[in-house]
């Protein structure tokens, strides 16, 4: 039922123009930000005066706009069917697309790491329409008709859907020269590696270093980002290697490291766009033996 009440919904979104869109999703996140536990708008604010050394007012502010952004995101998720090969670069504009060319002529597949910022949806379905055989490594949502529903408009996107625990699939499209897509900026609990995030050390997924270590292949980070119209820029970085020596714990670690400072740079630029209500820092570095 919940299905098709959502599609119902999209259908409905897929006729309004962007204006509309976009006012309605601002009016959607507004009403929901007082819904967000008092307990996790605290751990954002704190957070973010921590990270970027700004204010408690100053903070407040970006922790609400990082919420209130999910109404506009939520509208253009249901406004994704109306997006084409033919009209993407009306919406989204790429920035260094030959970064990930030159990264897939090395004929080894790439991984594409990116973050919670920005609409990272737009971002996957972007690139698929832009030709990039894109595939989307995600998490598997509890709620079966919304795993379904998002799952649909990414494929008809052009992406193709993987889960996280698909682990020989990732390896195997890897080789198969495909781009494996991997957000890498969430606490991953004791199965991360400890690395520096806003001079804090945090858990960090190394599936994006350790995937490439194994084909030796490009990472390129990449990113969305909204401009003042309401259109969004794919900015692409230039492709990272893994240096492979005999110690793959740390060959790891260096590259998960630098990955997380294009990541830190990128967040330092436009703050509002991430997700300051995850609690990154939430899993505490293992203690040192003295």
């Amino acid at each position: 039922m919940l299905y098709y009440l959502v599609k119902a919904l999209s259908r409905l979104v897929c006729r309004l123009p962007l204006t509309i869109r976009h006012t309605i999703g601002i009016v959607i996140g507004r009403i929901c930000w007082p819904l967000v536990p008092a307990k996790r708008r605290q751990m954002a604010v704190e957070n973010i005066s921590c990270s970027l050394g700004v204010s408690y007012e100053q903070a407040a502010a970006i922790a609400k706009a990082s919420g209130v952004r999910f109404g506009p995101m939520f509208m253009e998720v249901l406004h994704m069917p109306r997006l084409k090969r033919e009209n993407i670069h009306e919406y989204v504009a790429l920035t260094g697309g030959e970064h990930l060319e030159a990264a897939l002529r090395m004929g080894r597949g790439a991984v594409l790491a990116t973050a919670h910022s920005g609409n990272w949806e737009l971002l996957g379905a972007a690139l698929a329409m832009h030709g990039f055989p894109l595939v989307a490594v995600v998490q598997r949502q509890t709620n079966a008709a919304m795993d379904a529903f998002i799952n649909e408009y990414r494929t008809k996107a052009g992406m193709h859907v993987t889960y996280k625990q698909g682990v020989r699939e990732m390896v195997k499209l890897l080789a198969a020269g495909k781009i494996i897509g991997l957000l890498m900026d969430q606490d991953n609990h004791r199965d991360g590696v400890f690395v520096e995030f806003f001079g804090r050390l945090a858990s960090t997924p190394q599936g994006a270093a350790a995937l490439a270590r194994l084909n030796n292949a490009p990472i390129v980070p990449a990113f969305i980002t909204e401009n003042p119209d309401g259109t969004h820029t794919a900015i692409l970085h230039p492709p990272v290697m893994v240096t492979k020596t005999a110690d793959r714990t740390e060959d790891i670690r260096k590259t998960t490291q630098y990955l997380t400072h294009i990541i830190e740079q990128h967040i330092r630029q436009h703050p509002r766009e991430w997700f300051w209500l995850h609690n990154r820092w939430k899993t505490p570095p293992p203690k040192t033996k003295d």
